[in-house]
């Protein structure tokens, strides 16, 4: 064979070794998670289940607690806990959820993982009662108070209409990642309270919101730019009248559902559509969710979003 003959011979073959090493390169990546081959969902509708396990199947579907949360992280956690009443009575986000998110989130390596919220009722009842002060510690996290306006700090809002600046809680402004964890109810003021609403337990002074447009208010605390990792709607148990407190067993429907999303908007949105299931309501009540998508918070249109909804 001449020595150019072979020389074209052997750069062919070695091609073809290279590229059967690509391929089987490939190959691996494909089975592993270093490469997604489908985009996480925009918004995940988990029903059936019990509070862990389908937080375990929204988390999956979203990429895993990892996505979110990196080794070293500092942590907050911010349900509902505003009220004096036990889980069964639905005021407050499910202790099993809060709890499990927990210790999701130290799996993954978080340096501390913290609990609060500036409650109506007395703090420390509301803590305790709730049951999630126990779940929280018990899981390895921690509470820490917000009951007193030197836990607070002013912060800018240059995107609000009507709040420019609010004093949030310093949990969240040292925080390296944190979730809004609300439970869904119905609202007497204007049909429902969900992810959007519990910003409100964020700051400290709430007399502002009441007093200058609170459904827009509820909007503009939503533009702070240190938005949620994840918003996850509690609706396992759920206040479907006489909200938001309720007032006994007969205002809890039990739906075991959660909806979960990064779009505040949209997981508002789904969360009516869920309500309205139990109870008639009107997007345009909740008029908070309009300025918010307004703001470009989000989108109400549910209908162009990539939805995953797993029944357990």
């Amino acid at each position: 064979m001449k020595r150019r003959d072979f020389l074209k011979k052997g750069a062919i073959a070695g091609a073809g070794a290279a590229l059967t090493l690509n391929f089987e390169g490939l190959q691996a990546a494909l089975k592993s998670d270093t490469i997604t081959l489908q985009s996480a969902p925009d918004l995940v509708a988990v029903t059936g289940g019990e509070p862990v396990e389908m937080l375990d199947k929204a988390l999956e579907a979203l990429g895993g607690i990892g996505h979110f949360v990196k080794r070293g992280q500092k942590v907050v956690i911010k349900p509902n806990m505003s009220w004096d009443c036990t889980p069964e009575l639905a005021g407050n986000t499910n202790p099993l959820l809060v709890a499990g998110l927990v210790k999701k989130c130290l799996a993954a390596g978080a340096s501390k993982v913290t609990v609060f919220d500036h409650t109506c009722d007395t703090m420390q009842r509301c803590y305790t009662t709730s049951g999630i002060e126990a779940a929280v510690k018990a899981a390895g996290g921690m509470v820490v108070p917000g009951d007193e306006e030197r836990y607070y700090r002013d912060v800018s809002l240059p995107s609000g209409v009507v709040l420019k600046n609010a004093r949030i809680h310093e949990a969240l402004l040292d925080a390296d990642v944190w979730f809004n964890v609300p439970v869904l109810k119905h609202h007497g003021n204007h049909q429902m309270t969900s992810a959007m609403r519990n910003y409100m337990g964020i700051v400290w002074d709430r007399r502002t919101f009441h007093h200058n447009d609170l459904q827009q208010c509820i909007a503009d605390i939503c533009t702070w730019t240190k938005r949620p990792a994840l918003n996850m709607i509690d609706a396992y148990r759920i206040v479907h009248q006489n909200g938001p407190r309720g007032k006994g067993e007969a205002d809890v429907a039990i739906i075991k559902s959660l909806i979960a999303s990064t779009d505040i908007v949209a997981a508002d949105t789904a969360a009516l559509r869920l309500l309205n299931q139990v109870k008639a309501s009107d997007l345009a009540a909740v008029d908070y969710i309009g300025k918010g998508e307004t703001l470009k918070l989000g989108t109400t249109m549910l209908d162009n979003l990539q939805i995953s909804r797993i029944r357990v």
